[in-house]
């Protein structure tokens, strides 16, 4: 993969963990005010930018497994730490949804 495709790989997987954390965040908060649909659809939201994280996630791998070294830069990390903290709140944020939408 050449330099200017690599970035916006890591990009996407920076924006979309972004944008899956910020909708997770948003999910529970309209769960907070009783607002269970609109929690589902960040919920949905939060899905659709994990896939499309994981999308980019997944060439990094296929990369690898042609044989293409792939340089691991503070950007890269970075951008792992986005994808894995956009997972985590999701997975958080459906949990505590059902916890209030069962209050």
């Amino acid at each position: 993969m050449d330099t200017e495709n690599l970035e916006q790989t890591i990009m996407g997987l920076i924006v979309n963990g972004g944008n899956a954390k910020s909708n997770a965040m948003l999910a529970i908060q309209a769960a907070k005010e009783g607002n269970f649909e609109e929690a589902d659809k960040y919920l949905e939201e939060a899905d659709k930018a994990l896939l499309e994280a994981h999308h980019s996630q997944t060439a990094l791998i296929q990369g690898e497994a042609r044989g293409e070294k792939t340089p691991v830069s503070l950007l890269l990390v970075h951008a792992q730490d986005h994808l894995m903290n956009g997972i985590t709140f999701k997975d958080l944020a459906k949990e505590i949804v059902e916890l209030y939408r069962v209050r």
